[in-house]
């Protein structure tokens, strides 16, 4: 970092400090975030492009606003990472998203600059609405401001906390960062709204004037003032020819305005700080600002990984011999079976890229739905598609999902209808931390009455489950499958991937021995965490070494992929209850209603009176770190299993 810019950033060590500063060295102050971020991000890797993209928001609110003591919240909070620099966290942000280190979201337990939890879109309208109802319930002055993006602005919970915001006394103001992107290219009407919308400078200028003349003589009451709103945006639609969704919702707008000339957003900050009422500010960004590789390529440079902060150079690791990543196989079978089948369709929640349906979007475009930030609309969607004949492979991730549950139970479930739900990132997802672990999809899908559950210990299970949702199902049909790469690597002599087996079906709720066993003990697992008990199964028998020296070993454990989690194979269970004393079952996913608890139901159902002990994510919300590092803290690693296992 230029000198220049590190003494800037030296002398800031809060916001007090910053508006200490002139306004017109926040440029510079701009300037010198933006190369803070590019260095620690390239060595660090987080979210990028969005942050370089939202600098000059940040850094004009925490002058305008009394922060703290003002609230500030963010949608999702991946584009906060200035924010975090400028309240305090400088010097720990080389920690971002490692275990101990600082959350790559915001979260109050890190800062009380950090108002609310973030993570999931488009809640941060709604939330920061009842900050500011309940200031004007207390009395209190306390400003609020949400700062939402105009892909999670087109959430069906961001437009019914829009609904609201008129309905009761606040004086919230709305910061809608547009930058034309979520993480792939926005989709939607809305999205082509906001690029066209204009607003009259002049006229905003002369409503505020006569408004606070009428204030100054007591003139206004809440009722006078809605009907002012609604008055003066007829006046200024029936001249502009334009109707501006937001003033319909009696919300003030002004904007669209440069959201990188820090100065001018100061300046129009302070002039709609003390308006009371709902207010909207319209501020146009640059996603990756600063960064012309970012700028030109930002669903890339999202989430970039390292990278050469001067050339641009991602650093990429070497893939030869390598697994396949899950979502890849996924979205390359997935084009195999919309090749034989013409019923074949994708959904996607504006996550093509992640998920790897951009192979079937590219295959068959006419058969490929992003829709969006708006997951219950994906699940409903598909239901209708199903309603009608087609068969849709409805792909999201776990942790978002969890948006959805009651579209999954009322809108596909209750009608049986065919929908194949595809939950990527299930189970522990690493850096991205509690907001984004997939560990809950188990309990809450295996409670719904006719849902398959299911999940693949290897990519050729992947494809096998994948073809049997196609084949056999015929109604609600859950798969669910970690974040990165498999364990099938290499290919054949012909260069034909080996994780790419015959997409042949299998029989549903059937599990399958993987090791016979000669002792006490049965190890069942579902999905590919069951690679990690293989190799405790392996330690167990090479013996552990206890803390006083004694080695504790275990032969002939036995050990069961059990494929299906609903329905469970009740002749498989039932054979592994009459032979072994002790079972220990294995998961990545809560524990709380999950696969060991379904286990634990059947034996209660069979009589069982040997042993149970289940292994999986704990009754709390999990912390950022490694896969590896979460999984020993969870006791679901190799060894924490194989202790497990010799244990008595």
């Amino acid at each position: 970092m230029e000198e220049k810019y590190k003494d800037i950033l030296d002398r800031i060590d809060s916001p007090a400090d910053l508006r200490q500063l002139p306004v017109e060295q926040l440029p510079d102050v701009c300037q010198a975030l933006r190369q803070f971020i590019i260095e620690q991000v390239s060595v660090h890797p987080g979210h990028f492009a969005s942050s370089l993209g939202a600098i000059e928001i940040i850094v004009a609110l925490h002058y305008v606003y009394d922060t703290p003591d003002d609230r500030l919240v963010w949608d999702v909070g991946h584009q906060a990472y200035a924010h975090k620099i400028l309240t305090g966290r400088r010097d720990k942000f080389h920690t971002l998203r490692q275990l101990g280190g600082l959350s790559g979201f915001p979260t109050p337990k890190e800062s009380e600059y950090d108002t609310f939890s973030t993570g999931h879109a488009s809640n941060s309208i709604s939330a920061a609405l009842g900050m500011a109802v309940a200031n004007k319930l207390e009395g209190n002055k306390r400003k609020v401001v949400a700062v939402i993006g105009d892909a999670s602005i087109s959430g069906g919970m961001a437009f019914e906390g829009l609904n609201n915001a008129s309905s009761h006394p606040n004086d919230l103001l709305i910061v809608l960062n547009d930058n034309q992107m979520a993480i792939d290219q926005n989709v939607g009407a809305l999205y082509h709204y906001l690029t066209r919308i204009t607003t009259s400078q002049r006229y905003n200028l002369l409503r505020y004037k006569a408004y606070n003349a009428l204030k100054r003589h007591g003139l206004i009451s809440d009722s006078l003032r809605r009907a002012l709103i609604r008055f003066t945006n007829s006046i200024k639609s029936f001249f502009s020819r334009r109707q501006n969704i937001f003033e319909g919702l009696d919300i003030r707008y002004f904007g669209p305005v440069d959201g990188h000339n820090v100065v001018s957003l100061v300046k129009t900050l302070r002039k709609i700080k003390d308006l009371e009422g709902p207010k909207m500010l319209h501020v146009c960004t640059i996603k990756g600002k600063g960064f012309q590789r970012a700028e030109e390529e930002a669903t890339i440079w999202h989430a970039p990984g390292k990278f050469d902060p001067v050339t641009g150079e991602r650093v990429k690791e070497s893939t030869e011999g390598q697994p396949a990543k899950f979502q890849d196989v996924f979205g390359k079978t997935l084009v195999e079976l919309a090749e034989k089948n013409t019923r074949i369709v994708g959904v996607t929640p504006a996550m093509p890229t992640g998920c790897s349906m951009t192979y079937l979007m590219e295959r068959f475009p006419d058969r490929t739905f992003d829709v969006g930030i708006a997951e219950e609309h994906a699940v409903t969607f598909s239901g209708g598609l199903a309603k009608e004949g087609m068969l849709p492979f409805c792909n999201i991730y776990s942790t978002f999902m969890q948006r959805a549950i009651d579209q999954v139970v009322n809108d596909v479930s209750l009608q049986h209808l065919h929908v194949v739900f595809c939950l990527d990132r299930a189970g522990i997802v690493g850096a991205d931390g509690p907001t984004h672990h997939g560990v809950l999809d188990i309990p809450y899908f295996r409670a719904i009455p006719g849902m398959t559950v299911c999940s693949p210990l290897d990519e050729h299970w992947l494809r096998k489950l994948m073809a049997t949702a196609v084949e056999v199902a015929d109604g609600p049909f859950m798969i669910r499958y970690p974040r990165g790469r498999g364990s099938i690597g290499g290919s054949d002599a012909d260069g034909n991937p080996n994780w790419k087996n015959a997409l042949e079906p299998v029989e549903i709720g059937r599990g399958y021995c993987l090791r016979e066993g000669n002792g006490d003990t049965a190890v069942l697992t579902l999905g590919p965490i069951g690679m990690e008990a293989a190799k405790a199964i392996d330690l167990a028998k090479a013996g552990l070494k206890t803390d006083d020296g004694q080695t504790l070993g275990k032969q002939g454990v036995a050990h069961y992929d059990m494929v299906f989690c609903k329905p469970l194979d009740t002749a498989l269970l039932e054979h592994i209850f009459k032979k072994y004393t002790r079972v220990v079952t294995v998961e990545d996913g809560a524990l709380a209603g999950g696969f060991g608890s379904a286990i634990l139901e059947e034996a209660n159902r069979q009589g069982y009176t040997g042993q149970i002990r289940c292994l999986g994510i704990p009754d709390e919300f999990i912390t950022q770190g490694s896969v590896s590092e979460l999984y020993r803290m969870c006791g679901i690693d190799a060894r924490s299993i194989a202790r497990a296992i010799v244990k008595e």
